[in-house]
């Protein structure tokens, strides 16, 4: 058993620790074995999709009557801390890539388009992806530039996105789009399939998340059929920001989890490591490194908790979802941070958790919204 074990809020019951229970072991059997494997071969197997599917991990939130499992809000979160255990955020990035790309067609689509893709992405047979940033920007939305120009029963699609996961694996990709005038007010979302003629991608190289599939994709006069508009003409803007709300809680329930899991390896470490006669732990530095660690755990934990609960009850805490992803990612920097200094060279060499959660600090702290981003709009819901 972990020192630092996650203690669910009490508002969760017998079932929500069941399918923890769950998941931990799928995560110990499936995952875990196989990550530094995985990450060194910068891919996964696409059979774990279907893996996930069959356990009802990717069905998570998703209603029942499209093979989902209609679940409140802290399923969501375990399943983002569970996953996290692994020390492996970029298997976890593209096994999880539906959790930002389907959420639109549940949101927004039609009937014919829920029932025509849910169905696969929940249970693995399709992979889906969510296209936003682009090489001019990533957080700057509303400034977005391809084209979606409408030519009778197609939109013809022009431009390019970067920097998406699952960018090369997926089947179905959720793609913003200029329909109308400049600014948020001109923005829509379009299904594309993967084999669109027109639609091509390159795969980039990244400084961690080495196991997750991203790529830059671009569109080349892709005509894509008017019934793949999810949602009405222009309105794409809000489905976005919603969308965004779920992925920065999603993203701190990871890093909260990371940064418990670099916790738990410097412990083990520091217990075994003979310093001059004694085990490290036993060094009143040593000591302090990990106190300061767990506080910040918990105290993340805390908020992560709370802010989860208001989101339950209807509320959007705009500014503290905000607030919340920055505090975890922190979090997280903090514990990689001081989990390769207690171990020193060990902590330096590919193989242990920490270094790999080391090397993916910064893509979280930029993913779904940079620290700086975050700041200001929580400034702004703020008043201040």
């Amino acid at each position: 058993m972990d020192l630092l074990e996650r203690t669910l809020p009490p508002f969760c019951n017998e079932d929500h620790v069941a399918f923890r229970d769950m998941l931990r072991k799928f995560v110990d059997t499936e995952i875990e074995p196989f990550a530094s494997e995985w990450d060194e071969a910068e891919t996964f197997p696409k059979e774990l999709y279907k893996k996930a599917g069959e356990i009802g991990l990717l069905g998570v939130g998703f209603p029942e009557e499209y093979g989902g499992v209609d679940t409140d809000i802290f399923y969501g979160i375990i399943g983002a801390e569970e996953l996290s255990r692994a020390g492996a955020g970029g298997l976890t990035a593209s096994l999880m890539s539906h959790t930002i790309g389907a959420p639109p067609i549940k949101n927004v689509g039609t009937e014919e388009q829920k029932k025509k893709y849910l169905p696969k992405i929940l249970s693995g047979d399709m992979i889906s992806a969510l296209a936003i940033t682009e090489p001019s920007g990533g957080s700057d939305v509303a400034n977005l530039k391809t084209t979606a120009v409408r030519d009778g029963d197609h939109y013809v699609v022009n431009g390019s996105k970067t920097f998406i996961t699952s960018g090369m694996r997926a089947d179905i990709y959720t793609v913003a789009v200029r329909t109308g005038e400049p600014g948020m007010g001109g923005i829509s979302l379009l299904l594309i399939e993967k084999d669109t003629p027109g639609f091509d991608q390159t795969p980039l190289k990244k400084m961690g998340w080495w196991a997750s599939d991203t790529a830059t994709l671009y569109f080349d006069n892709c005509r894509v059929p008017v019934e793949n508009l999810l949602g009405a003409e222009n309105m794409g803007f809000p489905a976005i920001m919603l969308n965004f709300n779920y992925e920065r809680l999603w993203l701190a329930a990871g890093c909260v989890s990371f940064a418990r899991t670099c916790f738990n390896e410097v412990v083990e470490y520091a217990k075994e490591r003979m310093v001059f006669g004694k085990p490290l732990s036993e060094k009143q530095v040593i000591r302090h490194k990990l106190v300061d660690m767990a506080q910040r755990i918990r105290a993340t934990e805390a908020y992560m908790d709370l802010v989860a609960y208001k989101v339950e009850q209807g509320e959007q805490p705009v500014a503290d979802i905000c607030m919340l992803k920055n505090q975890a990612t922190e979090t997280m920097e903090f514990c990689a941070r001081e989990g390769v200094q207690i171990m020193g060279g060990a902590g330096f060499m590919r193989g242990p958790k920490v270094e790999r959660i080391y090397r993916e600090v910064r893509v979280n702290a930029i993913g779904g919204g940079a620290e700086e981003i975050m700041r200001d709009l929580a400034s702004r819901q703020l008043g201040i």
